[in-house]
């Protein structure tokens, strides 16, 4: 049996067509709800293939053949030689030549831009969402052996938990989220009276470079290990984003 929310809601969230309220009512059921969680990843991964698919169609001949005669000015068939005709065969192979190696070489590039700042993007905005009263921990505690067990059977892995405290970022608690589909793990660390989100979920491929950036004024830096991403996201320095990473990764 499907879920009503699979027909009336998850097109509109999965367009951005949501108000964040909304959005986040949704993603709080998803964590509730498998069928709209499989619905909603059979759909991105729909739009993925779509999107990578080459879909263009060459206009028939006859179409061409129309559109000259439909002109009111004749179109004039200028006479080549043919030295010029061989000329230009072999210029028109030479652009279909550098097209192809330029894709070859810049378009994997372009497409992992583009995924990181779509990562980003959703980061950002849970970021946002979670700071709103109530919605920052499901488990608020600073003993990271008590936030480590609650992520037990809530996930199918399990997300590093470690307090800093001495070094200046002290555990707050954790909380379960959706980012593009996924359920990821969040640890929430406290800095100067500032939040600092770290979203972790595994990922098997890794990213096509580590990245960093500033959205909405706030800032973000993703990487990735063995089989796990993670992200920081916060309003604190990118410096203090680079030392709570560092913290993380010994």
């Amino acid at each position: 049996m499907s879920c009503d929310l699979t027909h009336s809601v998850l097109h509109g969230y999965l367009d951005g067509e949501l108000d964040a309220a909304r959005a986040a009512e949704f993603e709080r059921h998803l964590l509730s709800c498998p069928q709209c969680v499989s619905a909603l990843e059979a759909q991105e991964m729909l739009r993925t293939s779509i999107q990578r698919a080459d879909l263009y169609e060459r206009a028939p001949e006859s179409l061409r053949l129309k559109t000259e005669f439909a002109s009111p000015i004749p179109a004039v068939t200028p006479i080549r030689t043919k030295t010029q005709r061989f000329e230009m065969r072999w210029l028109a192979a030479a652009a279909v030549l550098l097209a192809a190696f330029l894709a070859w070489h810049f378009i994997p590039a372009l497409d992992g831009n583009r995924g990181q700042n779509e990562i980003a993007s959703a980061i950002v905005d849970a970021h946002l969402r979670s700071l709103q009263p109530g919605h920052l921990e499901d488990v608020v505690s600073t003993d990271q052996h008590t936030v480590k067990p609650w992520f037990d059977g809530k996930l199918d892995f399990a997300p590093p938990v470690r307090d800093f405290a001495d070094a200046g970022f002290p555990l707050q608690g954790g909380r379960l989220d959706i980012v593009e589909g996924k359920t990821v793990a969040v640890l929430v660390y406290g800095r100067r009276k500032h939040w600092i989100n770290l979203f972790v979920w595994p990922e098997v491929t890794p990213p096509a470079i580590s990245s960093e950036g500033s959205r909405q004024g706030y800032n973000w830096l993703n990487w990735h290990e063995g089989e796990t991403q993670f992200c920081l996201v916060s309003d604190v320095s990118s410096g203090d984003l680079h030392e709570l990473q560092q913290l993380i990764r010994h």
